[in-house]
This record gives structure tokens, sequence and C-alpha cells, in this order.
């Protein structure tokens, strides 16, 4: 599908790539997910200035959302994501996948500790730049 954003969705995106960290509060249905998404393939495709995104969602939007919003828009088409949910096993395999996206739920205390080790992960590969 064309994504043809509305002007807040348009301003959302630059404020997002003009900041090194921001929030975007956004009602519930108005493309925060596609916002976030737009402005991350910029970074990785128009910019380069990012290699790898690390998404932390709660685990239904992990799971469903932001897959979901990867596959429908046309612009993202070729970005890839690794769903970091389930056992040790299978969190570390997906880690281990090369990746666009590493969508992560850090439910428990050790899902914090993967995350650690999933950002000294990315930023590891992002030295490689």
């Amino acid at each position: 599908m064309k994504y043809e954003p509305f002007q807040y969705q348009r301003f959302a995106e630059d404020f997002v790539l003009e900041h090194e960290a921001c929030g975007l509060f956004l009602d519930m249905g108005l493309g925060k997910t596609a916002i976030t998404l737009s402005a991350c393939e910029k970074l990785l495709r128009d910019r380069f200035e990012v290699d790898r995104v690390l998404v932390i969602a709660p685990l239904l939007p992990a799971r469903e959302t932001w897959p979901s919003e990867l596959k429908k828009w046309d612009h993202l088409k070729g970005l890839t994501w690794s769903l970091v949910l389930g056992s040790l096993d299978d969190r570390e395999r997906a880690l281990a996948r090369e990746a666009d996206f590493y969508i992560i739920n850090p439910m428990y205390k050790e899902e914090w500790d993967r995350l650690v080790e999933a950002r000294e992960f990315i930023a590891r590969m992002n030295e490689f730049r």
C-alpha cells in the first residue's frame, strides 16, 4: 500500500529525524508506528545514520503491529525484522539473525538483561559502518 502521510504525520516524522531522542504522543490509530517506521527507513536507507533499529514494545504490538506495518507499506519493502520473543534459545537465535529491525518485548528481569546485551550487540554492529 502506498504511504501518503497526512500533514501532521510528515511533521512528526521530521521531528523524529531532527531529534536524537524524542517521543510521539499521538492518540491510538493516528499512525505512530508508520511514522516511526518511515523515519527509521530514511535513517537506514537515505541518511545511512543507523545500521539497525531496536524496537521495544508491549507483547501484542511487538508480535502483531510492527511486523504487519512493515509488510503493509510499499516504501518499507525489503526491510527485514527479527522478533526477539519466546524462549531464551528463540531470542538468541532471533538476535543472531541479520535484520534491519530487532523487535523485543522485555517482560521479565532476564529480558532486561537480554536487552542490554542486544543494545551492546547492535552498538558493536554499528561500529562497522
